[in-house]
């Protein structure tokens, strides 16, 4: 049993290094669920801002974020192009993620 210790040394180290690397894992996959987000929000706001779907094209923005689980911070129409950010929280932290859907700039 002298190596006892050493043992639970070693697996105590393999969990907090692995409880680490999935919560980790957990808060990129959801930032990158925020980029999503603003993405599609920006183009559902795109295709009313072309008649391509009825609606006002803030209110479209806000219906995608919603669904994705983010909140729509902010959103402009400039001429034809329509710019949104939208937020949520990463490990406590709130996180903002922006999209613009046009015309080439």
């Amino acid at each position: 049993m002298a190596g006892a210790p050493l043992v639970v040394g070693a697996l105590a180290a393999v969990a907090l290094v692995g409880s680490t690397a999935v919560v980790g894992a957990g808060a990129a996959a959801r930032a990158q669920q925020l980029g999503h987000a603003a993405d599609a929000a920006a183009l559902a706001a795109g295709d009313v801002l072309l008649g391509w779907s009825a609606g006002e094209p803030c209110a479209a923005a806000e219906r995608l974020a919603a669904a994705h689980g983010a909140s729509l911070g902010d959103c402009r129409v400039e001429a034809s192009t329509v710019i949104v950010v939208v937020s949520g929280v990463v490990l406590g932290i709130r996180v903002e993620r922006s999209a613009r859907a046009g015309p080439p700039a």
